[in-house]
């Protein structure tokens, strides 16, 4: 059994229109997000072994901000192909990883993250689900215990949702 971790990034800045999206920083509230939402992933033991990242700067900078509230953060690997990536790329990169990462954070984008997280999903109805599928906000981060062994097998409904939390859970 694999457990994954999909994080969007936090509420980036807009204040800056010369920026191009790819470099755009967190905002003030995006920083306050990323600290709630590091504080709930290891208030829960919700830690990752091995992260994977987006390379534009919103998603550099809510790895760092989440992961400075852990004790021990893990291995992060930053990866070009995550940037504003579909369900399909993301998959594909997933398929990629060592077997022993057993718990495997991603950050990154959407519209990708909300897709990949409802192509995992196992066919339920649960409020749950219910509520992924109407909105994945900035900061969002929905869990999945996935049934395989081994990454490459990982493919649409193998994975059960057991949580979905965002910033505004937590104030």
């Amino acid at each position: 059994m694999k457990r994954l971790y999909l994080l969007r990034h936090v509420k980036s800045s807009w204040d800056d229109p010369s920026l191009a999206d790819f470099d755009r920083p967190l905002s003030k509230r995006g920083r306050r997000a990323g600290t709630a939402m590091g504080r709930h992933i290891a208030d829960e033991n919700l830690l990752p072994r091995l992260a994977l990242c987006s390379t534009a700067r919103r998603a550099r900078d809510t790895w760092r901000q989440v992961s400075a509230e852990w004790k021990a953060p893990p291995t992060v690997r930053f990866d070009d192909r995550l940037y504003m990536a579909d369900a399909e790329t993301m998959l594909e990169r997933l398929a990629e990883l060592p077997d022993d990462a057993d718990h495997v954070m991603t950050i990154g984008h959407n519209p990708g993250i909300q897709s990949l997280a409802l192509e995992l999903a196992a066919p339920t109805r649960t409020a749950t689900l219910a509520r992924l599928r109407t909105k994945y906000p900035t900061g969002g981060l929905a869990i999945f215990d996935l049934a395989i062994d081994r990454w490459s097998a990982i493919a649409p409904h193998c994975g059960r949702l057991i949580g979905f939390a965002t910033p505004r859970d937590f104030g």
